[in-house]
């Protein structure tokens, strides 16, 4: 190959790299009004338009940020670095096409970090006012960090067993090469995975992203102070924060019509056509869970999230015993 062909080969990974990153940009309000319009349908409602999320983030940008006298820094400059830690752990995620040009860094355990940090930045923003209200969101979020952490990380491990890596593209490439097979491991590694991301994106029945109750809400207890620009950058992350569940949950449990990097436009149009219908049909299905079941008791959740704990110890058990089976 010349240096004319590799040069024209980076550039257009580079571009397929900037497509995948805008697109998961644009397609989260998309994926949250779905959700929204499949529970009104269910709920035999009017509900809002489909498109209500991308007008609400216009709206909140044109407003002005109104921020408390006794806000540092730190709550002016949050909302920036929740945004830029949610879209990049967001796109690191393998969508359309595996083995892209920035798809080396997309360790599992370094998607766990991002996020990471984006809920302490949050957590740390919602006591920074020191109103009564912030400090309790903030305190239910690391408390479910705590809980959801743990298992998010034996579930990585048990998929680093069977697949041999880390990296999400390693992982979608060996179970698209693999046989279809059942395997016990992963059906409870998706069971744990399914725990900690409705926990993550606090929803029912974790939380009720629609609800302003003290005594239920988790997430929009730590924004109530937020307005303008500010909040709408905080929206939009939880936006790419569903998202990024879902093409986590896709990429690593139905890899199907995921494109190889070396597949071409064609191939990649092709992808993308597929991921979008699966990150379609993984936000119908989330509004027909959310309308199907009620909001869970905070004292309860330390016994739902320790179930996806415990789930993924027997996974990653399993995982160890049927490798040196195998073996």
């Amino acid at each position: 190959m010349t240096g004319h062909d590799m040069t024209g080969s980076l550039l257009v990974q580079f571009l397929a790299q900037g497509v995948q990153m805008t697109l998961v940009l644009l397609i989260s309000p998309l994926a949250v009004g779905v959700v929204r319009r499949v529970k009104a349908v269910l709920m035999r409602r009017q509900g809002a338009p489909l498109l209500q999320a991308y007008r609400d983030l216009v709206k909140l940008v044109r407003k002005e940020a109104i921020v408390a006298e006794s806000a540092s820094w730190l709550f002016r400059t949050a909302p920036y670095l929740i945004f830029a830690l949610t879209w990049v752990a967001a796109a690191l995620v393998p969508s359309f096409a595996s083995g892209l040009m920035f798809n080396w860094a997309a360790d599992v355990v370094a998607l766990v970090a991002l996020l990471g940090a984006a809920r302490a930045l949050l957590a740390l923003a919602g006591m920074d006012v020191g109103t009564s209200f912030g400090g309790i969101g903030s305190s239910r979020e690391m408390m479910i960090a705590t809980l959801a952490e743990p298992a998010m990380m034996l579930i990585v491990l048990t998929l680093a067993i069977a697949a041999g890596t880390t990296r999400l593209a390693g992982v979608a490439d060996f179970f698209i090469a693999q046989p279809f097979a059942v395997r016990v491991s992963m059906a409870l590694s998706l069971i744990a995975l399914l725990i900690v991301a409705l926990a993550e994106n606090a929803r029912i029945p974790v939380d009720n992203p629609i609800t302003h109750l003290e005594l239920t809400m988790v997430h929009e207890a730590m924004v109530l102070e937020y307005s303008g620009r500010h909040l709408a950058l905080i929206e939009s992350a939880s936006h790419l924060k569903l998202v990024l569940y879902f093409s986590l949950l896709v990429c690593l449990f139905a890899p199907f019509g995921m494109a190889p990097a070396a597949a071409g436009l064609a191939g990649w149009l092709v992808g993308l056509l597929a991921w979008i219908a699966k990150i379609m049909l993984c936000a119908a299905l989330l509004g027909v869970w959310e309308v199907s079941i009620a909001k869970m008791r905070v004292f309860r959740l330390p016994d739902f999230l320790g179930i996806a704990f415990v789930f993924g110890f027997i996974a990653i058990l399993l995982a160890f015993l049927s490798r040196g089976v195998l073996a």
